[in-house]
This record gives C-alpha cells, sequence and structure tokens, in this order.
C-alpha cells in the first residue's frame, strides 16, 4: 500500500501514530461521545481529530487507554480498527446503541453480542461469508460481569449488522422489500436481541488483525414490542452505556494482568 503520509508514521484517515493510543480502546460511533468517555481517564488529551475519528488518550488503572470515535457502519469502524492496530492497539470495546429484536429486550437494557450476523458489506471484503463473526470470549465477560455490576439488565446474544437504517426501520417501502422483510422475520424466529450496525465488521477485522474486540449497547427501544402493542420504553442515556464499558476495561486490566 501506498504511504500517503509521506514517512510520517501518521495514519491517512485517524490522524494517530505509534505511541499515541493504549493497548485498549474503547469505540463509540458519535464523535461528540469520546470527550464524555476520555472524562472518565485520568489526565486525558485530544491527540486527533479528523474526518468523523477522534481520538482521546489517557489512563485508567495506570494503564494507557484510548478512545476513537468510528462513525456509524461497517467501512468506517473497520478503518479505525485497522489503523489503531497500526499504531499498536489489541483490545477493542466497542460502545453504542441498538434497537431490540427479541421481545425481551427492552429500552435501557443493555445487550453484549456473542456473534453479529454479517448482514452488511464490508467484512465480505475481508472474509467468505461462511467465516462466522463472533467477539471475543474475554471481552464478552469482561462486559457481562461489569453490566451485571453496576445492575443493569443484561443480554448476551447474536446481533444483527446492516447498513441501513432506514432499511430496518421501513423496509416495507424499499424495492428490496421482499428481502428485508423475509430476512427479519428470520432473525426474530432465531432470537437474534437487537439490530445495529458496526460489530460484524468490526469482529471480522478483529480476527484478522489476530486482536480481541466485544461490542455493548444501550438499547434504545424496540420497534417489535411497538408492532404488537406492547409497552416501548425509550433510553437515550448514553451515559450508563460508558459507564459499562469504562468498568469493562477496567475488568480487562485486571484479568491480564493476573495472567502476567
Amino acid at each position: 500500500m501506498s504511504d500517503y503520509m509521506e514517512g510520517t508514521g501518521v495514519q491517512y484517515h485517524i490522524h494517530t501514530k505509534k505511541g499515541d493510543v493504549g493497548r485498549y480502546v474503547i469505540l463509540p460511533g458519535d464523535p461528540g461521545r469520546c470527550e464524555k468517555i476520555a472524562a472518565f481517564f485520568d489526565n486525558p488529551a485530544k491527540v486527533a481529530q479528523n474526518r468523523e475519528f477522534t481520538t482521546y488518550t489517557g489512563t485508567l488503572d495506570g494503564v494507557k487507554v484510548s478512545v476513537t470515535s468510528t462513525g456509524i457502519g461497517g467501512p468506517s469502524a473497520s478503518i479505525a480498527m485497522e489503523e489503531l492496530c497500526a499504531c499498536g492497539a489489541d483490545t477493542f470495546l466497542r460502545v453504542g446503541t441498538c434497537g431490540g429484536i427479541d421481545l425481551d429486550v427492552e429500552g435501557g437494557d443493555v445487550v453484549i453480542a456473542t456473534g453479529a450476523i454479517r448482514f452488511e458489506g464490508t467484512s465480505r471484503e475481508y472474509a467468505p461469508i461462511e467465516f462466522p463473526a463472533v467477539a471475543d470470549f474475554d471481552c464478552i465477560l469482561a462486559l457481562k460481569q461489569a453490566s451485571e455490576t453496576l445492575g443493569f439488565r443484561t443480554h448476551t446474544g447474536v446481533v444483527q449488522c446492516k447498513d441501513s437504517f432506514y432499511g430496518q426501520h421501513s423496509p416495507e417501502i424499499m424495492p428490496v422489500s421482499y428481502e428485508l422483510q423475509n430476512k427479519w422475520e428470520a432473525w426474530k424466529r432465531l432470537g437474534v436481541k437487537a439490530s445495529e450496525m458496526e460489530s460484524a465488521a468490526l469482529f471480522v477485522v478483529a480476527a484478522k488483525n489476530h486482536v480481541r474486540c466485544g461490542s455493548s449497547f444501550m438499547v434504545v427501544g424496540n420497534q417489535e414490542r411497538e408492532k404488537l402493542g406492547m409497552e416501548n420504553k425509550f433510553c437515550h442515556d448514553t451515559e450508563s452505556a460508558i459507564e459499562i464499558t469504562i468498568q469493562a476495561i477496567r475488568n480487562l486490566i485486571k484479568a491480564d494482568s493476573l495472567k502476567k
């Protein structure tokens, strides 16, 4: 690959270089959440900002950690992970929001992905479709323990990843409604917990780079509950999702230190 940054060592999209980021990186989609997340770090500092990618670095429990926003969807998320790996990161926790699919998943609950349906395009340029998009077990465990310790109603399971937000919420008006609606019915029958947009790509890119990745989400609401006239609470509390991820990073730091 051409060196578009002409030997500076700076990554083309995220504008960080080796030494700028920690081993552990939190990945929100929204750049506006980075400062909120970095406020939980000790001695946080903004190290880079370009396009949808904003990065802060600080420490947690004496260990260097970072947060980098990925924007929306698999293409930009995969770019962020590739370039962060080139800078030395090897453990990633995606934090964001999702929409519930399984009727037991309600607004304000937490979903931790054990795997993701690859109903998106980015991961197909990395691995054959037969290859599963699965989260790292250590990351799953750290997130589950963090969520339950903080008192959140927690679900673990498969999530669905797609490229079109409106294809999920208004499939009937799309020219390919026949495919979208049939597949959605399949996800429901298979007990898929929720829908979001990044984990499938991140899990497959992590596999390609031999690094760890996990994902957790605060459930905004559940369109299936609404369709059936069931109570459908809405939650927009990203602070809760952030607290879970910070605690999960601490859990990973402790577990990794014990392995040594």
